[in-house]
């Protein structure tokens, strides 16, 4: 009976509309009463949210939602557009590789994918409008790229997993190294195939400049050099991640003040934006932590590992069932919706068949990076459609050759762990 209370009250707090860090919360404390009374709801709601909102790794995530804020609130994000197409824009489909590019720059200093389309649309998409690019292959390269912040560090979908399932935040944020610059390599791919294929629909640049090119890096290698320092200082292991988002953060700070690119408006709102972002985040993980405490006391987690355990099912045929499941989600929730509504009960599943837990982080979050551009509900083809004012229809068919490429990419990291695991297994 309870948990036909947690988890339907949970569904129908969620139809009506109720945010989901309380709509979590809620019908947690709801089971909860129903499975072992009233009175056990308070002391234990007080003791979580003490523990969990107190944490020193929670810390990781307001630290790189800062230096993020900075730098979009700095109008950088169009100068690297701009450096980007100033050198590759002669390539077949150049300035669609330019837009990937950049998207990958931002996405280590912007951890919002849909941050990272909206401001691509004003950067990118004007460009190639005046280059003729076809706008639905314009809108769908912009909303595919934007995904690249959900993979490359540093990650916030990755932090709150590690957070979750108590692994390492660095080594999760190591991990998503290579699968991020492989999935930037494969949409490059597929931008190349098209503009071969079918030159109308990517005219190239008209020239390449050394001189205007190179010009173009004055405020583009400051940003460069903090990728650098805070993805050395992860592999390195010479801090902690909170420790290497707060300096970071600084570091931002300091680029975007010496570049006179922000002023005290500026810095209020990257400020407020911050805030904003963390107290969502954090009474989303906090809303779950009750739910997940109500799970527990049910005992489905452990059921259904046992289920899975003695179903004799390859354990395999398991995982791409459950990757079956956050694909058929990601058409229709949040990404940080589809994690803490999940993994307290795929992870004990995974984790009993002998799967590894960082590169199970990096599944989940590729399955969360496609469900961002699919239909009915992909969040960054809405974003792109709306700044960029391509019908939606077309936006969405615009990405499909993509979505077809990150599929690729997920059986690839899917059947080689090593793709994942092995920058992880040699840091410091």
């Amino acid at each position: 009976m309870s948990l036909v209370i947690g988890i339907g009250g949970l569904l129908l707090l969620l139809v009506g509309g109720m945010p989901i860090g309380f709509a979590l919360a809620t019908s947690g404390a709801l089971g909860l009463a129903a499975h072992m009374g009233p009175g056990i709801v308070g002391p234990l709601m007080a003791d979580s949210f003490f523990e969990h909102s107190s944490s020193y790794l929670l810390l990781t995530v307001p630290m790189f939602v800062l230096m993020s804020e900075y730098l979009s609130a700095s109008g950088i994000a169009r100068d690297i557009v701009v450096a980007s197409y100033r050198w590759i824009g002669r390539l077949p489909g150049g300035l669609g590789i330019a837009c990937v590019a950049a998207s990958a720059l931002m996405a280590a200093v912007i951890g919002s994918s849909t941050a990272s389309a909206a401001t691509m649309s004003t950067a990118a998409f004007p460009n190639m409008k005046q280059l003729k690019y076809h706008p639905r292959l314009a809108a769908g390269i912009i909303a595919i790229s934007g995904t690249l912040a959900i993979m490359i560090p540093p990650s916030v979908i990755l932090v709150i997993y590690g957070i979750m399932t108590e692994q390492s935040i660095g080594k999760l944020l190591i991990a998503g190294v290579i699968p991020g610059l492989l999935t930037m390599l494969g949409y490059i791919v597929v931008m190349v195939y098209l503009a071969l294929r079918h030159p109308h629909l990517a005219p190239r640049a008209p020239s390449f400049d050394l001189r205007t090119a190179t010009k173009s890096l004055t405020t583009v290698w400051p940003v460069m050099l903090l990728i650098v320092v805070v993805i050395g200082s992860l592999y390195g292991g010479v801090a902690t991640p909170t420790e290497i988002g707060a300096v970071g953060s600084l570091f931002a700070l300091i680029i975007v003040v010496i570049l006179r690119r922000i002023n005290g408006e500026g810095m209020r709102g990257a400020m407020e934006n911050t805030l904003r972002t963390y107290m969502m985040i954090m009474m989303i993980i906090l809303g779950a932590m009750v739910f997940g405490f109500f799970m527990t006391y049910t005992q489905l987690p452990q059921k259904l590992v046992t289920a899975a355990t003695v179903s004799e099912l390859p354990p395999w045929v398991i995982l791409a069932m459950l990757i079956g499941i956050y694909l058929f989600l990601g058409c229709f929730l949040d990404q940080i919706a589809i994690l803490v509504l999940t993994v307290p009960l795929t992870f004990p599943i995974v984790s009993s068949l002998g799967f590894d837990g960082i590169w199970y982080g990096i599944i989940i979050t590729k399955t969360v990076e496609i469900g961002l551009v699919t239909p009915p509900l992909g969040l960054n083809v809405y974003v792109t459609s709306s700044v960029t004012g391509v019908p939606l229809g077309e936006a969405f068919k615009g990405v499909m050759p993509f979505l077809l490429m990150e599929l690729v990419l997920l059986l690839l990291l899917v059947a080689v762990p090593d793709i994942s695991l092995w920058l992880p297994s040699h840091m410091r």
